[in-house]
């Protein structure tokens, strides 16, 4: 099955948002657990920039979960 890139980093962002708001923490805080801008967290969740395997495993790592699940979309 194929997915566009632009399909795919949207569902991710989309991923990334929900388990943010689950975990209630706020765009801020997941930016400063991953020491990068709150504004590169703004354009994960909004699929406008395409991110690095780098941030993605912070990101995991900050949701608690195995970066592989950020993934799963």
């Amino acid at each position: 099955m194929e997915i566009s890139e632009d399909k795919f980093l949207t569902d991710l962002g989309i991923r990334i948002r929900r388990l943010r708001e689950q975990r209630e923490f706020s765009q801020q805080d997941l930016a400063d657990y991953c020491e990068i801008p709150k504004i590169q967290i703004q354009r994960i969740e909004l699929a406008k920039v395409n991110t690095t395997i780098k941030t993605l495993v912070k990101i995991a790592n900050a949701l608690g979960i195995e970066p592989k699940e950020l993934l799963d979309i």
